[in-house]
């Protein structure tokens, strides 16, 4: 057998394994779960509703904060819930912007402050989060109560009237001490079909949610637009000075209140929405390797190993198709063409919730090769010391941070 025939049937093996091995990542049917009887058709609601503060860091989000604030002034929630905009050193006026809103709208009471630049050793949504989160308490000093939850949520995140509401009737009857939804993102420009719904895919590739959703699975993930804790879990977790250095920050979370013993859920969103645009290549470029090099926390070697993985699964099968048809080698062609359909056929579910076409499945290997230059692109960018950098702010690995 030719070097092309085996590197061929490794990617076939890869693929039946994670087809069957990888908590069934490809499925896309873990949604926010109900509460209430099968046969009500209804959630039950918890007798008295808790009290929820709403954590929303904001850095240069003027553009979207139209489109996303109004709906969390708006949440139709039974509870006492307030809404915290920290304002991370914008230049673009997103503070005035806000209060703006928040007149013009009415809804839920709306507070804005700003924490000044981050402590050394800090990124700055966690110093902001953190800002959020102390505020929210002074309200137990004022005589009101703390929060008994924290809703997380990023300033481009547009939430339904009633996400609020089900987010934490879902904790409450479930007993979970963190609740995430990955937010469904914009998906309009032809670039965004190409490698948004990828994005998500590889994502729960990394992080099945039925592992993460396991109690006893080491498996832990979060998606940081869209993330309800519980105070007292975050106070068991340390949370946010435990993962103060970390850039994967929504990762980080989840993985320390697993940790310190709290149940966490992980689902695809249905009534959550990201309104941020990435109209072009570089935009989503930006995105993905402001954090890949992280990912693999900043070891060459995982990247070496990860450059190999992604060439073998990805793009070996289509490879070995066409070099089977070029020379007529039925076995390394029957090899590729079965892998690439079984890569294909894992990427359809996904294509089907973001509503695209089914033509794009069997350009996956496309889209995986393009997300490998980001991540070698991403590690070039740390040894020129460009690594994470967001809106003009770069951090430092985290072992080189105080």
């Amino acid at each position: 057998m030719s070097e092309l025939t085996w590197i061929a049937a490794a990617a076939l093996a890869a693929w039946l394994w994670l087809l069957l091995g990888q908590g069934f990542f490809w499925r896309t049917d873990v949604r926010l779960p109900r509460t209430g009887p099968p046969e009500s058709g209804t959630d039950d609601e918890p007798g008295c509703w808790p009290s929820v503060a709403v954590v929303v860091p904001a850095r240069d989000e003027s553009a979207v904060l139209p489109v996303s604030l109004p709906s969390l002034l708006a949440q139709d929630y039974p509870g006492r819930a307030e809404i915290f905009l920290i304002d991370d050193g914008s230049s673009d006026g997103t503070g005035k912007v806000a209060r703006e809103l928040a007149d013009a709208c009415g809804g839920l009471a709306l507070t804005v402050d700003s924490p000044g630049e981050p402590e050394p050793g800090w990124t700055g949504k966690l110093w902001a989060v953190r800002h959020g989160m102390a505020l929210a308490a002074r309200r137990e000093e004022a005589g009101t109560g703390a929060a008994e939850y924290l809703l997380l949520t990023d300033a481009d995140i547009a939430h339904e009237p009633d996400s609020l509401r089900k987010l934490v009737r879902a904790a409450t009857a479930a007993r979970l001490d963190l609740v995430s939804q990955m937010a469904r993102l914009r998906v309009a420009t032809g670039w965004e079909r190409l490698i948004v719904p990828a994005f998500v895919y590889f994502f729960c590739q990394l992080y099945p949610f039925r592992w993460v959703n396991r109690p006893r699975a080491r498996t832990a993930a979060a998606a940081g637009g869209c993330v309800l804790l519980r105070r007292e879990a975050a106070k068991r977790a340390g949370i946010p000075e435990t993962i103060r250095q970390a850039v994967i920050d929504d990762v980080a979370l989840a993985r320390a209140v697993k940790r310190s013993g709290g149940a966490i859920w992980l689902g695809l969103a249905e009534r959550v929405d990201s309104v941020r645009p990435y109209p072009g290549l570089g935009d989503l470029w930006r995105m993905v390797a402001r954090s890949a090099y992280a990912q693999l926390r900043h070891n060459p070697l995982l990247l070496a190993a990860t450059v190999a993985g992604l060439a073998v699964v990805y793009l070996a099968p289509p490879a070995a198709v066409c070099a089977g048809l070029l020379t007529g080698s039925a076995v390394p062609l029957a090899l590729g063409a079965a892998a690439w359909a079984l890569m294909a056929g894992t990427y359809i579910p996904m294509l089907r919730y973001y509503r695209q076409t089914l033509w794009l499945a069997p350009l996956l290997p496309l889209t995986a090769f393009l997300y490998l230059l980001m991540t070698v692109d991403s590690a070039l960018r740390h040894y020129r010391g460009r690594g994470a950098a967001w809106k003009g702010r770069t951090y430092a690995r985290p072992s080189a941070a105080p």
